[in-house]
């Protein structure tokens, strides 16, 4: 496929993304896992947790920090995150004229690892800890699979039947290139970047509970020395490192998007001292939290 083919595909995925978002918006859609995403203006800094997926940047550009890795996405690339990881996002290109517009799918474990299991070619063998994250250049093949997947929200009584087969389209053609390595590396059994994956969604779904690094090791049998220096690697954080950031995030949001106040943000993500909370939350984002909601509100 010419450059030209290239452009006139993403020229009509951009004007079918303008025709869904009107206006500003983040929209998970009538499709399980796909959100689409409009932004018309710079945006200096947004904080997120991201799960598992496969995202392109249709228009505009976007600046990431993913764990302690900076990444920059244009328009026309792909990114893969192949493990939950907190994150930092800039929008560093967008107008009302030229809106930022991106994509992204969740990625399916079980889905992974079928396709894995499908297709000896895709196994891996057990070199080391990859990086989680990793910028590519959107193929044709998966530009047309992200099209007909947005394609059908305009005939949502076929979703239940096509989207199924175009998302795992869409899993083939992350894993199949060099590109997907982390996330086969990730979710191929037994090898060790797959026990620290199992880790992290571990940590993800208990966050609240109080931690004991010791037995997270055991949990994915291995020793405590090289799962803390294997968890570092990933993520750059230590585990106690990143359950303050799931923490911290969520209670952020918390008080944002749903109106606690600081200490019930602090009692619902797990702290049991309000001082400690008050703590760690100025030590992350630069003030105590009544004033820190103050100021993002106003």
């Amino acid at each position: 496929m010419d450059d030209d083919g290239m452009r006139e595909r993403l020229e009509r995925l951009k004007n079918r993304m303008l025709a869904r978002l009107a206006v500003p918006a983040r929209l998970e859609t009538a499709v399980s896992g796909l959100t689409i995403s409009r932004y018309d203006s710079e945006v200096s800094a947004e904080k997120c947790f991201y799960n598992p997926i496969v995202a392109m940047v249709v228009q505009g550009q976007k600046h990431s920090l993913v764990g302690d890795r900076p990444i920059d996405c244009d328009e026309g690339d792909g990114m893969i995150v192949g493990v939950d990881m907190p994150g930092v996002f800039h929008i560093t290109r967008a107008s009302s004229q030229c809106p930022f517009l991106s994509l992204s799918v969740k990625l399916d474990r079980r889905m992974v690892t079928q396709l894995i299991t499908d297709m000896p070619s895709m196994t891996v063998t057990d070199t080391g800890l990859p990086n989680p994250v990793a910028v590519f250049k959107v193929t044709v093949d998966l530009l047309d699979a992200f099209a007909r997947l947005l394609a059908l929200l305009d005939t949502p009584e076929r979703i239940p039947v096509l989207a199924p087969m175009i998302l795992r389209e869409i899993h083939f053609h992350v894993l199949n290139g060099p590109q997907g390595e982390c996330l086969r590396m990730f979710c191929t059994q037994g090898i060790q970047a797959s026990r620290i994956a199992r880790a992290i969604s571990w940590l993800r779904e208990n966050y609240v509970s109080p931690l004991q690094v010791n037995e997270l090791a055991q949990r994915v049998n291995m020793a405590s020395s090289t799962f803390n220096r294997h968890f570092r690697k990933v993520t750059g954080f230590s585990p106690l490192q990143f359950q303050k950031r799931l923490r911290l995030y969520e209670a952020e949001r918390l008080m944002l998007h749903e109106g606690k106040d600081a200490s019930t943000a602090a009692v619902m993500v797990g702290y049991e001292s309000s001082s400690q909370f008050s703590r760690e939350y100025k030590r992350l984002f630069g003030e105590p939290p009544r004033r820190d909601v103050i100021r993002k509100c106003s």
